[in-house]
């Protein structure tokens, strides 16, 4: 198996993936791309009705089918209030967190579809030289605001433009690769695991592997805001694997370069056999791989079984330092993650 080949696939999609906005609620246009990426591999994927992207990838036993999930929704916000300024205050879709989005360039989407705006989301009264208090503020959504890069000055002004209460806010991914293999960028987590499912799909087609189970992937867009994996698991589905981002941080194992394999998280612990069976595969095939217990995580397993499904559940990812803000992750994070799954499913 030429797996750089693969690896270097799954890097370049998933570059492509974070440069399409998608936010929880605003994912048409990131399914419509992932739909075509299956369809070009030879997959007949189905739009689910909540709009994510489900795909057959086949397999021997139907009865004791294994599910993978991950997500192409991202954090962002939305427009709350057009100011009399002509400054826009927002809500965040998701845990996108205030002090870490400071400064950020972001895109404002019309309701319909009209036109796209860019602004950038600033502290109120941004300027150091003007703002005796710029130190001591705390940033929050209701201290920053989005300055609109349009001669705006009134809340008239700027409904003239089309904009809205409701509109969507997404803000700059800044995707970059280095010559070391970093991978950064925001939205990590958890497009970089959709461009790994897309590997591991290629692979499956392209070196004509029949898995001994049947395997779905299932590619939510719900996730950040709770109820991604909360449907459409197809009758046989005995196990579902959320492929989704490894913590990197204080008191954890995990770094950028492994494959963390997640004992336990907010919600509670993995299903014991699963993570026994991921950790022996990462051992036989000699991975570099961490176990870690994550302190504030929820995952598309979880609320599968939160929604009533009977499986058995689990979680990997390439690890990802500093979630929910700039993040950072590596090349062979990604080519761990991808022979894990490769070595579990067989």
């Amino acid at each position: 198996m030429k797996t750089k080949k693969y690896v270097k696939y799954m890097v370049e999609e998933t570059k492509k993936i974070l440069a399409i906005d998608s936010p929880s609620g605003y994912t048409a246009d990131v399914a419509d791309y992932v739909m075509k990426a299956y369809q070009k591999l030879g997959y007949e994927p189905k739009l689910t009705t909540k709009g994510g992207v489900l795909v057959a990838l086949g397999g021997k036993d139907k009865k004791n089918a294994v599910m993978l999930e991950a997500h192409i929704d991202t954090l962002g916000a939305m427009v709350a209030e057009i100011k009399s300024n002509g400054r826009l205050r927002v809500t965040p879709v998701g845990g996108m967190n205030a002090n870490n989005a400071e400064a950020e360039n972001c895109r404002i989407h019309t309701r319909f579809g009209e036109k796209v705006y860019e602004g950038t989301l600033q502290l109120a009264n941004a300027s150091i030289h003007v703002n005796g208090d710029y130190n001591d503020k705390k940033r929050t959504f209701d201290e920053t605001e989005i300055v609109l890069d349009e001669k705006v000055h009134s809340r008239e002004d700027v409904e003239a433009l089309g904009i809205m209460t409701g509109d969507i806010v997404c803000f700059d991914p800044r995707t970059t690769v280095t010559e070391s293999g970093y991978i950064k960028s925001r939205f990590l987590d958890d497009k970089l695991s959709v461009g790994i499912l897309l590997g591991y799909a290629r692979y499956l087609k392209e070196e004509n592997v029949t898995p001994e189970r049947m395997i779905y992937q299932h590619i939510t867009v719900f996730e950040e805001v709770g109820h991604g994996g909360a449907a459409s698991i197809p009758e046989g589905v005995t196990e579902v694997i959320s492929v989704d981002m490894g913590c990197v941080g204080d008191g954890l194992a995990c770094e950028e370069t492994q494959v963390s394999i997640c004992a336990k998280d907010s919600h509670g612990p993995y299903h014991y056999d699963v993570v026994t069976g991921l950790i022996a595969a990462a051992k036989r095939e000699e991975l570099d791989f961490a176990v870690d217990v994550y302190p504030h995580y929820g995952s598309d397993a979880d609320v599968a079984l939160t929604a009533g499904y009977d499986v058995r559940h689990g979680l990997i990812g390439a690890g990802v330092y500093a979630s929910h803000g700039y993040e950072r992750s590596h090349v062979d994070g990604v080519k761990n993650t991808f022979k894990l799954l490769c070595a579990y499913l067989g």
